[in-house]
């Protein structure tokens, strides 16, 4: 078996930034396991499937040890994939998923993801996650999604704190959800973030798209407007314009590939 895949760096300006995602075209879904093994190979945060099904493009993702039900940077890829190595036709892409509908459109050099707003609510796990962290937290907010907790939020004081952040990640892997989220307003940007998920294999996540769903409307409600610029402060860095709309964030970045080739499996 010979599949193509082509890997490209999200939410990057130039090469070798923002996030790297691993993207397959496929004619129709592999067994789950397999698809497991070779996210596991690229070892990357993220490895997206994309088929098409009665017109539409199905889309799912894989960290290095497990499935997850929303991503991001690895959307934004597998539109630029789309668009620029196989020239899907028109300006929109609309993806289904195990969270719903997506939709991926072009605004000149950036794409434009168009997801669910993820809205977290105040949890008493302040003690816990200023422990993990190392650090003192202003407040701990909890998404729930299903029968638990899907993600947290940490508000740190400001943004030196953010990048400074050392956290304990075998501690961090033993909260709830899959994974910690910390955050402060900006001093370039109106908020910054790190996002750091060792229990599903990444112990930091360089940008992060679908954390931010979860970001823009804590921050627009905190900061009163709706429109802001993002910075997630990881080593390697990536810049996002997010938007609020009702129950919808749009999130813009740009993309590059960065590489294509062929996985060749007996």
């Amino acid at each position: 078996m010979t599949l193509e895949f082509h890997q490209v760096d999200a939410f990057a300006q130039q090469p070798f930034t923002g996030n790297p995602a691993m993207v397959y075209r496929l004619d129709r879904w592999l067994d789950d396991a397999f698809m497991q093994q070779i996210a596991a190979e690229h070892n990357l945060a993220e490895t997206a499937f994309v088929v098409k099904e009665d017109e539409a493009w199905h889309i799912r993702w894989f960290t290095p040890t497990a499935e997850v039900p929303l991503c991001g940077h690895a959307t934004l890829a597998s539109a630029h994939v789309l668009f620029e190595v196989y020239g899907e036709p028109g300006e929109v892409i609309d993806f289904t998923c195990l969270s719903g509908a997506l939709r991926v459109s072009r605004a000149g050099d950036r794409l434009v993801l168009d997801f669910p707003v993820r809205r977290a609510q105040p949890c008493e796990l302040r003690a816990e996650v200023s422990q993990a962290l190392g650090v003192p937290v202003e407040s701990v907010l909890a998404l729930h999604e299903g029968q638990g907790i899907q993600e947290l939020l940490a508000i740190l004081s400001n943004e030196a704190t953010v990048r400074a952040c050392k956290p304990d990640l075998a501690a961090v892997a033993r909260l709830p959800g899959l994974g910690l989220l910390i955050s402060a307003a900006g001093e370039r940007h109106d908020f910054v973030s790190r996002y750091f998920a060792p229990a599903i294999g990444i112990d930091e996540d360089p940008v992060t798209g679908s954390t931010h769903c979860i970001l823009t409307p804590y921050w627009a409600q905190r900061l009163g407007k709706n429109a802001l610029s993002a910075y997630q402060c990881s080593a390697r860095g990536g810049e996002l314009h997010c938007e609020l709309h009702g129950e919808r964030v749009k999130i813009a970045g740009q993309a590059l590939l960065i590489a294509n080739g062929r996985l060749l499996v007996k």
